[in-house]
């Protein structure tokens, strides 16, 4: 087994090599002046089990031509088999054709990645659990509750309603209320561009509760902004937000200044960056990837990685 880093997450990855317990494979990349990317495996790899992080967070498509050239040198220095390991999958909120004439991404995506040679993904959190589906190649779908739930449980919130920020992510808040043994609610939601949302219903009662509200990932922060907004009108005592990637902005930072969140529970499946002072809590992935890699490589079950 051998534990390549690309240069997107370099942090997460010698993480995961620690945990598993080896160092980082060999390997340079560097970016000629006119931007072409560049890489060289500094050892052999022949017949060996490679792996390679790289999140595609942004850039987002600097972080995946990366990828793709990494495995492409990987495959011609015989590799026995290649995975990606994507802790954040890029583009997979364009899954489908909700309008005329518009591209499936997550799709063109998938098969960028196994022609350039993944014989095998790992990613966490899926947008869209159906892009599994647009792989010829097996998948290995993790999720992010078990680190996060298992932080929420020490801080042994009382009268907690976990609430989904749009019908989308329903099936998610579902989860997590079940596991906290919660109760449920729904905010409804209009998109009036890709940057502004309002929220403009709520399906279940919050009143005096500990609202958790549950996403997948937050950039602009208008989904859990106007969620948040619409929970302290309808009496909520404490809104709190988790999210398993954190692709905040100055804009979804400056909103979340202003929203009755008073934290924010993310992950590393992508580096942190600069939230201004507001309170993100950022929890490591790393020994649930390291532990999935190793069940991989010795052909074992991780189905008891979904467990908490």
């Amino acid at each position: 087994m051998i534990i390549f880093s690309g240069t997107a997450h370099p942090r997460l990855a010698q993480d995961i090599a620690e945990f598993v317990g080896q160092p980082l494979g060999d390997i340079h990349i560097q970016r000629f002046p006119d931007g072409e990317i560049h890489v060289k495996i500094q050892q052999n790899i022949r017949g060996q089990d490679v792996y390679i992080v790289q999140p595609t967070s942004p850039p987002a498509n600097e972080n995946l031509m990366e990828l793709l050239i990494i495995m492409d040198a990987a495959r011609r220095s015989s590799a026995r088999r290649i995975t990606a390991i994507i802790p954040y999958y890029g583009y997979a909120r364009q899954d489908r054709k909700d309008q005329p004439r518009v591209p499936i991404t997550a799709k063109l995506v998938a098969n960028l990645l196994v022609a350039a040679g993944a014989n095998r993904v790992l990613t966490v959190d899926l947008h869209a659990q159906q892009i599994q589906g647009f792989f010829d190649i097996p998948v290995d779908h993790l999720y992010c509750s078990p680190v996060l739930v298992k932080y929420l449980r020490e801080k042994r919130l009382d009268n907690v309603v976990v609430v989904s920020p749009d019908p989308g992510g329903l099936k998610m808040a579902y989860a997590y209320a079940n596991l906290l043994g919660a109760g449920l609610a729904i905010v409804g939601k209009q998109r009036k561009s890709a940057t502004e949302v309002e929220a403009i219903n709520l399906v279940g009662d919050v009143e005096g509760t500990t609202a958790i509200l549950v996403d997948d990932m937050t950039s602009t922060a208008g989904t859990l902004a106007s969620a948040a907004a619409i929970l302290a009108q309808r009496g909520a005592r404490r809104v709190l937000a988790v999210a398993s990637h954190c692709l905040l902005n100055e804009q979804g930072v400056a909103r979340l200044k202003a929203s009755p969140v008073e934290e924010l529970v993310v992950t590393n499946t992508i580096p942190s960056g600069d939230y201004g002072g507001f309170p993100v809590t950022t929890l490591s992935v790393a020994e649930l990837l390291g532990e999935a890699i190793m069940r991989i490589h010795h052909g074992q079950s991780v189905t008891s990685l979904f467990r908490i």
